[in-house]
């Protein structure tokens, strides 16, 4: 499976749970944020990283890809998102895990490293 089927599988994934999907694959600057998306229940824009593998390895399990640079690159990209679109709400960063063609895992508002 290619990271492109399991951003798909990702954004059905949060459509079943009343997500609008707004954007997929946003180029900001030098970076992408793979999902963006509505989460009614919380009332916040969602900016989703979606990390796929085609089979379960407990060794190489996708969450592992989002380390403390990928984090920097994620909040960079969200915040350059937001002032270019004057967005005035909240909004939080989430990591949604792929395996085969299920989400293995959705990770709400992951930590970020704060900026120094």
């Amino acid at each position: 499976m290619t990271g492109r089927a399991g951003e798909e599988t990702a954004a059905v994934y949060l459509r079943s749970l009343g997500y609008s999907i707004y954007a997929q694959n946003v180029r900001v600057q030098r970076d992408e944020i793979d999902i963006i998306a509505y989460d009614p229940h919380e009332r916040v824009l969602v900016f989703a990283e979606v990390k796929t593998r085609s089979v379960q390895d407990a060794d190489f399990s996708p969450e592992l890809n989002i380390t403390s640079a990928k984090k920097k690159k994620l909040q960079r990209s969200s915040r350059y998102w937001i002032a270019e679109h004057a967005f005035e709400g909240g909004y939080r960063i989430d990591v949604i895990t792929v395996v085969g063609d299920d989400v293995a895992d959705h990770f709400h508002a992951i930590d970020i490293d704060p900026v120094l």
